[in-house]
């Protein structure tokens, strides 16, 4: 009985934890997303809301860390619950450093305001959204996953990561075009393939954490695995 007691502590402790990972990617994601509105709407007061937000992303990360090392020392996990504390440093690590890209958006756009250049920058600017969509859509693609623990969703990640490469490639060119075109615009285009980057990192993010659910559930670590090893170890 007493072992029974002690599974269903940690089965709960491991469920409140897991739930608290998913809070801070709601967070991160939403930041995301307001960044992006910032950008697009060229608004210093969203610009500063995410920004402001990035400590809050921070202590989440440092509580959750904390918590996780106490349960590591406490209960000495084996096996599958082991790997899934793993997985769960491994993702709030990357979720705090999309709330980073975020911020880093932001403080570009409150850059970009001050300097008084958003009127020149309407045209590019939208050009980011379709990658930002993607970019947002495979995070919470992974965080869906993440929840679950569902490897096939996961993979779905995976597979996807290159159009959010192909999109800053195509961006990065636009933007070099700009540059050629209307040497006034070297400064501004400058910021916006910075931003371009950190919405491809987000991408990245999301796919890092694609890979750590399925360490959690395959016990095989994919990353810098080939595509069809990885389906292969999914299987």
């Amino acid at each position: 009985m007493a072992d029974k007691h002690l599974s269903t502590q940690f089965d709960a402790e491991l469920s409140e934890i897991s739930s608290r990972v998913l809070e801070m990617g709601g967070l991160v994601e939403s930041q995301v997303v307001q960044a992006l509105l910032a950008l697009t709407q060229f608004d210093d007061g969203i610009a500063s809301q995410v920004v402001r937000e990035e400590e809050r992303v921070n202590q989440m990360e440092v509580e959750i860390d904390r918590d996780l090392s106490a349960i590591i020392a406490r209960r000495q996990p084996t096996a599958r619950d082991l790997r899934l504390l793993i997985a769960i440093s491994k993702a709030i690590a990357n979720l705090e450093r999309v709330g980073d890209e975020a911020a880093r958006i932001a403080r570009t756009v409150q850059r970009l305001i001050n300097t008084g250049v958003s009127s020149r920058l309407r045209l590019p600017v939208a050009d980011l959204g379709f990658e930002a969509e993607l970019a947002v859509a495979q995070l919470r693609k992974a965080l869906d996953a993440f929840a679950r623990l569902d490897t096939a969703r996961a993979l779905e990640v995976l597979k996807q990561d290159d159009q959010i490469d192909q999109e800053f490639d195509g961006l990065l060119r636009k933007l070099i075009t700009y540059m050629m075109e209307d040497p006034r615009t070297i400064s501004s285009s400058i910021d916006l393939i910075f931003v371009a980057k950190a919405i491809e990192r987000v991408g990245d993010h999301a796919k890092n954490l694609a890979e750590a659910i399925i360490y959690v559930v395959k016990g095989t670590d994919v990353r810098h695995t080939p595509m069809q090893d990885v389906e292969n170890a999914v299987r």
